[in-house]
């Protein structure tokens, strides 16, 4: 049994899932080298996770969007 997927919709989900995953390796990367990592995240004050929840977002944005501009 073939079913009929889109390869336009196939290729748009794996940029966004490709971007999140790199972009959650590289920010937390950043993070670490910024030494705003701890091996806990409840050890970890406020701004530490804002922080780190922000360069993931970031991170990721930046990679959909060059993953987008070059394959899509």
């Amino acid at each position: 049994m073939m079913t009929n997927t889109n390869p336009a919709l196939f290729a748009v989900v794996m940029v966004i899932l490709i971007g999140l995953m790199s972009g959650l390796s590289i920010g937390l990367f950043i993070g670490f080298l910024l030494k705003r990592q701890k091996p806990a995240w409840a050890d970890m004050p406020r701004t530490d996770k804002a922080i780190n929840v922000a360069l993931v977002v970031v991170c990721s944005g930046i990679v959909i969007a060059g993953l987008a501009f070059h394959f899509l």
